[in-house]
């Protein structure tokens, strides 16, 4: 990693963690990100109903780098994973006591599917923006499509690459001017096993999906 990127990885860490005023509201009905619908349905002679959310279907991508024998993430605030650790009965949030790295999430490269493009486009865009590697999309491999999650409406695609240091040219990080603060990250396969068998993965059951197709079909690195 060169001087360039240290410091943009320098920049994304301290900004991501620099938190202030964190208060809790109601999601306007007008979001952007997630709709809620309540499902009404018979079953059996039972009716029954059930809230949905619905968010967009994403794109997710195996990284690995095989000039230095390792994979890469990225690791983001997630405001979800830092609200699972706070207090429900308070609106306004003690940051000294509920600090930033509560949120702190490894991740799959991945990105939402909101542009007029092909899914590996898609993922093409996401590894470029977020991990600064440029790659054709030839190079990418379609492993699989699933459910994001039990709970929510979507979809997100699986996709494997190969990169190499001489494909790292952009500086990566995510689009700041978005608001993005991505932090790449690159692990060893035993230093992947060791965070997967430890006794809290801070990381969504997508990346624990992915990493376990790269162990299970990628013998020649494990």
């Amino acid at each position: 990693m060169n001087s360039t990127q240290d410091e943009k990885k320098r920049h994304v860490r301290e900004q991501m963690l620099d938190l202030h005023n964190v208060s809790i509201g109601k999601v306007p009905q007008d979001s952007p990100w997630l709709k809620s619908v309540r499902l009404a349905f018979t079953q059996g002679r039972m009716s029954k109903s059930w809230d949905v959310i619905t968010i967009h279907d994403s794109v997710s991508i195996v990284i690995f780098n095989t000039s230095r024998k390792k994979l890469v993430f990225v690791k983001q605030f997630r405001p979800a994973v830092y609200y699972a650790s706070l207090p429900k009965t308070e609106k306004v949030i003690d940051v000294e006591r509920y600090p930033a790295t509560l949120g702190l999430s490894l991740e799959l490269c991945a990105g939402i599917v909101d542009k007029d493009k092909s899914l590996v486009e898609i993922a093409k865009d996401e590894l470029k923006e977020e991990c600064g590697y440029e790659a054709p999309t030839s190079t990418f491999s379609e492993i699989t499509t699933y459910l994001s999650s039990a709970s929510a409406s979507a979809k997100q695609t699986l996709f494997y690459v190969e990169v190499t240091d001489d494909m790292q040219i952009h500086p990566g990080g995510g689009d700041e001017a978005e608001g993005e603060l991505i932090e790449v990250v690159e692990l060893s396969v035993p230093e992947l096993k060791d965070y997967i068998r430890s006794k809290k993965v801070q990381s969504p059951s997508s990346f624990l999906y992915g990493v376990s197709w790269f162990l299970l079909n990628k013998p020649e690195y494990c």
